[in-house]
């Protein structure tokens, strides 16, 4: 017996640590699988956006408002006397230069009573001569009491109402003269003449309401815009601290492109109480008719400038609960969001008060896909504000739409 069960102790004892192996082989795997250190993630692509360096420069400072082309002048050409229109001398839409012929009335009844006004002044001035030489005939006499003096003062007064008849006379000449001058209608200014109102063969009238053609004086050319009131005080001082005429801009609604530069010509003498807004207009140059009568376009008044103010594309602002920020793109071509201070945002730039330095790039398109981190990738990077706002401007899709530019002030 106890040969056997010295036999069986060495095998009890093997089977003993194999079990007890076992246990701690399973206990220990699936530890040691935890600990071990996993393999690293790849990382994550760039993110391919638009860029623009931060730029120091002089922006003017101005006041936007929405205005409206006005001719300098219009002018509706009219008939100054009755009769028949025999030609016209000019092409609907074209430019006429003050004094040239425009229309051509027929003239023959108008001579005919210049004529007749003429030979009645002929013949009372030679009744007047006549008057006249009896006149010292009698005087001669009454020297000699040849005649009564009753005859003399009744000579002297036939003169003075011959004379008189003569000067009446004379009137009716210029009278009839004008009249047939009226017969030839010119141009009052110069500009540009619309359709044609009547055609030749027609009677016309003075008293006719809608005239032969409208003339409008289109270079130079006014642009009527208003502003708010409460900003009366700032354009006034301007006014006063320029000492010259305030300069204004004008351009295109849809796609701010500038149309003119000009000056301001009136700030009215009054605000308008039921809009609250300040009337003015400005002035422009006008020879290539970029600017026509009845267009609505964005007037700007500019009030002064910034000297080497900090810009950036305005498609850069971004707007959070906080407040204004970009997406600086830093050093390891990573971005970083960082607030700012937006001073004004006027033709598509925006004027940066604090929060970023010159020479400082900001994304401009793409900020949808950003966040704090993530690294991009400078696909068209530009190195102007101007440049950045046409790339902006051409590739719309690319990201959020650029803010429009706004009243704020400096």
């Amino acid at each position: 017996m106890a040969s056997q069960s010295s036999r069986r102790n060495p095998v009890l004892i093997g089977l003993a640590v194999l079990v007890l192996a076992a246990v701690v082989w399973f206990a220990i795997g699936p530890l040691k699988r935890m600990v071990a250190p996993r393999s690293a993630a790849p990382p994550a692509p760039a993110v391919s956006v638009t860029s623009a360096q931060v730029k120091r420069e002089d922006v003017p400072i101005g006041l936007a408002g929405v205005g409206t082309v006005q001719a300098m002048a219009t002018v509706t050409v009219k008939p100054r006397v009755d009769g028949q229109l025999d030609r016209v001398g000019f092409v609907e839409g074209q430019d006429v230069k003050a004094g040239q012929l425009l229309a051509q009335i027929d003239p023959r009844t108008f001579q005919a009573q210049l004529q007749q006004a003429m030979a009645q002044k002929s013949r009372d001035e030679a009744q007047l001569a006549n008057a006249r030489l009896d006149l010292q005939r009698y005087e001669g006499l009454i020297k000699e009491n040849a005649t009564t003096q009753q005859t003399l003062d009744t000579q002297r007064a036939q003169v003075a109402q011959l004379a008189a008849a003569v000067k009446t006379d004379e009137a009716l000449v210029n009278v009839a003269r004008v009249q047939l001058d009226y017969t030839t209608i010119t141009a009052p200014l110069s500009g540009r003449v619309g359709a044609r109102l009547v055609d030749p063969g027609n009677i016309v009238h003075a008293a006719d309401a809608n005239g032969l053609v409208v003339i409008r004086q289109v270079d130079p050319i006014d642009v009527v815009f208003t502003l708010p009131d409460g900003e009366f005080q700032r354009i006034n001082r301007a006014i006063q601290a320029s000492g010259t005429p305030l300069a204004v801009e004008a351009s295109e609604r849809a796609s701010g492109q500038l149309l003119g530069q000009g000056k301001l010509i009136l700030l009215n003498n009054t605000i308008d109480t039921t809009s609250g807004t300040i009337q003015l207009k400005g002035r422009f140059p006008n020879p290539s008719h970029t600017l026509w009568p009845g267009q609505y376009v964005n007037a700007r008044l500019v009030l002064g400038a910034r000297d080497q103010a900090l810009t950036i594309p305005a498609a850069a602002v971004q707007r959070g609960q906080t407040g204004t920020y970009v997406y600086v793109v830093q050093a390891d071509h990573t971005v970083a969001s960082r607030p700012i201070e937006v001073a004004e945002i006027q033709d598509a730039k925006a004027v940066v008060a604090k929060g970023l330095a010159a020479n400082e790039r900001v994304v401009v398109d793409g900020q949808y896909k950003l966040k704090p981190g993530t690294r991009v990738n400078e696909t068209t990077a530009t190195t102007t504000v101007a440049d950045a706002g046409a790339a902006h401007a051409s590739a719309p899709a690319a990201g959020a739409p650029a803010p429009r530019a706004g009243n704020a002030r400096p």
